[in-house]
């Protein structure tokens, strides 16, 4: 695709690399036939496509409008497109350009701005996170249906090993979303990498990974998260931790981009680059080691499995948890449209509520109707998404293993 971009916003490297995306794009529409937003609306502005021509425009000096707003912020960015695409558009790295780009010149309503600022100040922060849900609990049984299915419930946190003989080690990241509201997931990876041989352990001062920051388009906020995370982890990474684990795939996702994010910051460019080198999903951590030992404990138990979009879209991962969960004994119900996103992406479900809803629906009939014992998902915002009207229970994959290994 052609480009003609002002020179002002060419000279940025944002502006650099954006057009470099864009060049890439042929217009072929394979991206149409994948995008979630496009098979509800039907309108191409409401499409990877679409979308392109308007960061275009907006790049090459057209005023944004209030319109070109909405579209952008309708896209999940679930990078479903990005698996489709022929040509390799990094379209999710672009939209988070364009949509910065336009948040610099399109001023929101009041009510838009203050729900934003609030999540930028609210979820990245456990203790403030964990504050406003045990409010949200108190007061639940007293609020309407519709507000009270989306508090999610008191879950406890199971024993985390010691695991002192172990000869390896491993870091996790707590993340902000994961500990307050299902604290037993890291937990339960912990014990059973403890059974392999294992110490996975937790770096004081590490947190928010940067993702709600940085696809709310506060991009300098992100990096400072991202910097923190490093100072926090670099110590155990120079001590020789094998690799950083990712029991959240929305965090995974950024955690990999590090490295291309802070590639302009003198101080951290380097480290990050590391960081992002040793980043694995808990899926690719055991799926190279000897799982033996968790083999035929699902005794036939019906599990649905939803890949996130962050997953399999994101960090092109696929299948990995599905064997695992298989070789454990587990049986795998057909789950239709699979590489669809639930509508959770991350703050999109409170921020474009009626889209994330009917995705919702659709994503829940597709993975109850080979009628599973539960839901296994392999990131927070999917999970909590998915439990607010499932049928079943929702939980992380390695619950299943964890309960293999206990």
């Amino acid at each position: 695709m052609q480009t003609s971009f002002t020179e002002r916003f060419k000279k940025t490297p944002e502006g650099q690399e954006a057009e470099d995306i864009i060049r890439t794009c042929v217009h072929c529409g394979f991206c149409l036939a994948t995008c979630p937003t496009y098979q509800l609306l039907g309108d191409e502005l409401d499409s990877p496509r679409g979308r392109i021509y308007l960061m275009k425009e907006v790049m090459e000096g057209a005023e944004p409008s209030r319109r070109t707003q909405i579209h952008l912020d309708r896209c999940l960015t679930c990078r479903a497109c990005e698996t489709t695409c022929p040509s390799g558009v990094q379209y999710g790295r672009l939209v988070d350009i364009g949509r910065a780009a336009v948040e610099k010149r399109q001023p929101r309503p009041l009510s838009e701005r203050v729900m934003r600022q609030g999540l930028r100040r609210v979820v990245p922060y456990p203790g403030r996170f964990a504050a406003l849900l045990r409010l949200g609990q108190a007061v639940a049984p007293v609020l309407p249906a519709s507000v009270r299915e989306k508090v999610p419930p008191k879950r406890s946190r199971g024993d985390w090993p010691k695991a002192d003989n172990a000869q390896r080690r491993m870091l996790v990241l707590d993340g902000c979303v994961q500990p307050v509201t299902a604290p037993n997931t890291n937990a339960a990876a912990a014990r059973v990498l403890a059974r392999l041989g294992i110490r996975l352990e937790r770096a004081r001062g590490a947190g928010c990974c940067g993702a709600v920051s940085h696809h709310l388009s506060a991009q300098e906020e992100a990096r400072q998260f991202m910097r923190r995370n490093i100072d926090a982890w670099w110590p155990a990474i120079e001590a020789g931790a094998e690799a950083i684990v990712m029991t959240a795939s929305g965090c995974g996702a950024l955690v990999r981009e590090y490295g291309h994010l802070l590639r302009d910051d003198r101080q951290y460019a380097d480290k990050a680059a590391r960081v992002s080198e040793i980043t694995r999903d808990l899926s690719e951590v055991l799926a190279d080691e000897d799982t033996s030992a968790l083999r035929d404990i699902g005794r036939g138990k019906r599990v649905a499995y939803h890949p996130p979009c962050s997953l399999q879209h994101g960090q092109s991962i696929t299948g990995l948890a599905e064997k695992l969960l298989r070789d454990a004994g587990y049986d795998l119900t057909p789950v239709p449209d699979s590489h669809l996103c639930c509508g959770s992406a991350g703050t999109y479900s409170i921020l474009e509520k009626d889209l994330a809803q009917r995705l919702l629906g659709n994503k829940l009939e597709a993975l109850e109707g080979g009628r599973p014992d539960c839901i296994a998902t392999a990131n927070i915002g999917c999970q909590l998404h998915l439990e607010t009207r499932a049928q079943v229970p929702v939980r992380h994959w390695i619950e299943l293993l964890d309960a293999a290994a206990a």
